[in-house]
């Protein structure tokens, strides 16, 4: 998204909290995904100027999920090579003062694309995942109906327009994750929910205070290197 979607920052909302849960949650353990597979690609905009804020709100390029929904996310991406496509990752845990930011610097119409903080995003809590595919042939990103962060009619997982082959990839990776315990936001072909997100708590945590998970890499490769497209 451009910058002249963004609303003035000088425009001020009513004063929003971190979220207070109660209830009985899961320990958080997220993992960085690229240590359960080196393949799964990285493309983290929102460490870049390459987003819809227009200036980086990540220090690392680094994507995290909670162990159950890290571990659905290698199982599509491996049956997406299958197909001959493989998963490129855009976001995963995002820490919760990031989705203040969004709400923020996000016009009120247009909010049906970003998550309201005082309810926290899943994002937050480590259990969505925006996604795309790349072509394992070519290495290269595949063109959806829309781009990453549109928030258009053409970002719905259910658009009509656009071409038969950008409708045939994306329906393809709603099947990939939709088979794997994810499902898809209404709004946005790239976002994908896994089942346990209840059951786990709202979080702003930086990338840099993340517990090393210790993952084994998978026999025969090497300890990745966060590949990128």
């Amino acid at each position: 998204m451009k910058d002249a979607s963004v609303k003035d920052a000088s425009v001020k909302d009513a004063p929003v909290t971190l979220p207070v849960e109660t209830g009985s949650f899961r320990p958080s353990e997220l993992v960085e995904i690229v240590q359960l597979d080196p393949s799964i690609k990285l493309d983290i905009r929102y460490a870049t100027a390459n987003n819809f804020v227009g200036r980086p709100v990540y220090d690392e390029p680094r994507a995290f999920l909670q162990r159950p929904a890290a571990e659905a996310l290698v199982k599509a991406h491996r049956w997406l090579k299958a197909h001959g496509y493989g998963i490129v990752v855009f976001d995963g845990y995002r820490p919760w003062r990031v989705t203040k930011l969004f709400w923020e610097l996000t016009p009120p119409d247009k909010r049906d694309y970003v998550a309201d903080p005082s309810k926290g995003s899943l994002h937050n809590r480590g259990c969505a995942v925006d996604v795309s595919l790349y072509d394992l042939n070519t290495g290269e990103l595949v063109t959806m109906p829309s781009d990453y962060d549109e928030m258009s009619e053409r970002a719905h997982p259910d658009y009509t327009g656009g071409t038969e082959e950008q409708r045939r990839l994306r329906d393809l990776l709603r099947t990939a994750m939709e088979l794997h315990d994810f499902k898809v936001y209404r709004y946005e072909w790239w976002h994908f929910d896994h089942k346990d997100w209840r059951q786990y708590r709202v979080q702003d945590i930086p990338f840099s205070e993340i517990p090393a998970s210790g993952l084994p890499v998978q026999p025969g490769e090497t300890p990745p290197s966060n590949p990128r497209l």
